[in-house]
């Protein structure tokens, strides 16, 4: 009895290294961790407000870990956002201030532009059968240097409606949210429906799943790689309009790396960067997690900020094994 008891619990734990959830709960575990460290070191840590930040802060990068946890579950990267979400804060910028176009009609126009650069990226991708690293990375480079054809030099923003949405609180529950932060819960909230109820979100899971199988269940597999590129493109395009109202600039240098802090968020998510596997809510609690951490080192005061990436990538190398555990333990459970 007790021999097999010994033998039940290895694979109890293979169990559970394999269930869909197990990375996910990490991650939430780890969160709570941090912020009860975090609360239990410095007084007013765990207070609202300070919540509140955390999602006030990151709300541009929470839309683009949006955008990436589709492109990560169809198995592929998109390595242009960061870029594209400063080329539409430079796009916004001198528009606004050079030719006075409507804010309203600068953002449709920025996000179309995002949206036409992602799935043209898709397009290249399925048709001519490129790997996804290749293809953004010459779009990463692509957008980079586009914002530099338009100014060299940081653009100021002061059209009023960008100044309103960057001052504007939003009572909420004690406390406030911007504007962007609502709108990146938003969208969080409209992925994840569409994630999980809709063909569209079955055919990402399918494609990222084995997409030779998904042709031979008669899917359209060029049709949903495409619009999954495209809608990354249109969430860094939003990002780089919610960047906007952060910084009311555009600027060439804005979010430099930022394309590999929100492949971080997707990953600590609980997504599989092999793809199929992984949730969309996962995104929020990644990035809230990349959060926490910048805030407890700002908190302290006496660590560099270069912590936040040693952390970071010493978190990565965690989930990295982790998924590798799940991966064996979905193969001994077959």
């Amino acid at each position: 009895m007790q021999g097999a008891a010994a033998g039940a619990q290895p694979s109890r734990l293979r169990g559970l290294t394999s269930s869909p959830y197990f990375t996910s709960l990490v991650t939430v575990m780890l969160l709570v961790l941090l912020l009860g460290a975090g609360g239990a070191a410095y007084p007013g840590f765990l207070s609202l407000q300070v919540m509140f930040n955390l999602l006030i802060d990151n709300a541009f990068l929470l839309v683009i870990a949006v955008g990436m946890s589709f492109v990560i579950l169809s198995g592929g990267i998109d390595l242009s956002v960061g870029s594209v979400l400063a080329l539409t804060t430079m796009i916004s910028a001198w528009l606004l201030q050079t030719w006075h176009v409507p804010p309203l009609l600068v953002i449709a126009i920025s996000l179309v532009l995002g949206a036409g650069f992602g799935a043209a990226m898709g397009a290249i991708i399925h048709y001519f059968k490129l790997q996804p690293f290749i293809v953004t990375l010459a779009g990463m480079f692509l957008a980079r240097g586009l914002c530099y054809l338009i100014s060299i030099n940081s653009i100021t923003i002061d059209d009023p409606f960008f100044v309103a949405m960057s001052q504007t609180q939003v009572p909420v529950l004690g406390g406030f949210l911007s504007p962007g932060a609502l709108i990146a819960l938003a969208m969080l909230a409209i992925a994840i429906y569409v994630a999980h109820c809709t063909p569209f979100g079955r055919a990402i899971y399918a494609v990222g799943g084995n997409e030779q199988s998904a042709l031979m269940m008669g899917l359209r597999v060029a049709r949903t790689k495409v619009l999954i590129y495209a809608f990354s493109g249109f969430c860094a395009a939003l990002a780089g309009v919610l960047f906007s109202f952060y910084m009311l600039s555009g600027y060439g240098l804005h979010a430099q790396g930022t394309e590999l802090d929100a492949i971080a968020a997707v990953v600590i998510g609980g997504t599989l960067l092999t793809g199929g596997y992984g949730y969309v809510a996962g995104a929020l609690s990644g990035v809230l997690v990349l959060g926490t951490i910048q805030t407890l080192i700002a908190f302290d005061g006496t660590l560099s900020s270069w912590w936040t990436k040693i952390v970071i990538g010493g978190l990565l190398f965690v989930f990295c094994v982790v998924q590798r555990l799940m991966a064996i333990g979905a193969t001994t459970k077959k």
